[in-house]
């Protein structure tokens, strides 16, 4: 059961997110209008594309680069199918409203779930999934003359990873929480791109745990990661920051909207200023923590009458977040800019780049997926 369990879990798995340096503030944001840019194609060896969760998701420029994920191509959960994660790699541009495949080209391996992060000129992948283990792998990818991706292995981590937030500052990667050989962790590394090294910092002061939201934002003062809810046997809410000049962890306001706090579980996150991030996303809580608590400990014809109707339930119902909610670092506060005209995606590849925001595939219930990928224009 546990390892039944843990294979739904990690169907959701959230990337950490581009963290290129944007200009725009939320609050000269009237509105952002969403249209369907098309659906991503098929993989190598299938005729249609079933939507993948947990992609490497990024932007090279006016480039949008998204590879591997993961779904269940053959058969539904429900009926005991195996999780299949993918080697392709798709370079797409934004052509007035609709996102036109590029290159199509395959890793050397297939991937899901790791973390991806801006550089320069480029993308950082860490870690991540595969059909067979998991990664502990470092990855450098950029635009060669033609616009095909070069994907070169540049370092190793001493651990296994997937399911954490990864940030970048100065030439060195930060990695809070997460899986870390396989377990749900508190432990926070940086990792420095030019030595290899690895060094253990300030450990992540909430409970262990994978699939959160991070970014590094300025609160008026200094830069800090921030790091917000994810979740282990249950979906967390709560907020902290960390000081790269003080190696110790603070308290952030949790994730609330009117009160109400709002898990950001499974969720992903763009960095849209220096002081503010934007989230789309993320499991409800009190339906997350009901199911764990009932796959974790039901039994036969209970257990099996649970899953029947949990994995037939309609998307819907489930009511993940479908607000565009915003954190803000100088005022430690959430707000929304409305809800997305879709279903909310788990697990989705986001990307913004100029007063776009791409959303593309994730998860809308558990264990399906959507090849849909939509642009949101932000209008000011």
């Amino acid at each position: 059961m546990k390892k039944f369990l843990l294979g739904i879990l990690a169907t959701t798995i959230v990337l950490g997110g581009c963290t290129n340096t944007k200009s725009i503030s939320s609050n000269n944001i009237e509105k952002i209008s969403w249209t369907h840019g098309g659906n991503l194609p098929a993989p190598k060896g299938f005729v249609k594309q079933h939507g993948v969760a947990g992609p490497l998701a990024g932007n090279i420029n006016d480039y949008i680069v998204v590879a591997g994920g993961a779904n269940f191509p053959y058969k539904s959960v429900l009926e005991g199918g195996a999780k299949k994660h993918y080697p392709d790699l798709y370079v797409l541009k934004d052509m007035n409203g609709k996102l036109e495949t590029i290159h199509h080209q395959q890793l050397n391996q297939e991937t899901g779930y790791g973390s991806t992060v801006s550089i320069p000129n480029g993308l950082i992948y860490i870690g991540g999934a595969y059909d067979s283990g998991i990664s502990n792998k470092v990855y450098m990818l950029t635009l060669d003359s033609t616009n095909k991706v070069d994907v070169k292995e540049i370092g190793e981590l001493p651990f296994t990873y997937f399911g954490g937030v990864v940030a970048y500052k100065n030439n060195k990667l930060y990695l809070a929480a997460g899986k870390q050989d396989g377990k749900d962790s508190n432990k926070f590394y940086e990792y420095d791109l030019t030595t290899k090294q690895t060094k253990e910092l300030a450990n992540f002061p909430g409970a262990n745990r994978a699939q959160s939201v991070g970014q590094i934002l300025n609160n008026g003062q200094e830069d800090l990661l921030y790091v917000f809810s994810g979740g282990a046997n249950i979906a967390f809410t709560d907020g902290y920051a960390y000081s790269f000049k003080t190696n110790k962890w603070m308290k952030a306001n949790s994730v609330k909207l009117n009160n109400k706090e709002i898990s950001l579980l499974g969720a992903s996150s763009v960095k849209l200023n220096d002081n503010e991030l934007l989230v789309i996303g993320g499991f409800n809580k009190e339906v997350y923590d009901h199911a764990v608590k009932n796959l974790s400990t039901l039994k036969d014809k209970d257990l099996q009458e649970f899953k029947t109707k949990y994995f037939t339930t309609d998307p819907v119902d489930f009511n993940w977040n479908k607000e565009i909610l915003i954190y803000n670092a100088k005022t430690n506060n959430w707000k929304t800019l409305g809800e997305v005209p879709f279903n909310a995606p788990c697990g989705e590849g986001l990307v913004l780049i100029g007063n776009k925001i791409y959303s593309i595939n994730g998860e809308i219930k558990p264990g399906v997926r959507t090849e849909k990928m939509y642009i949101g224009t932000i209008e000011k």
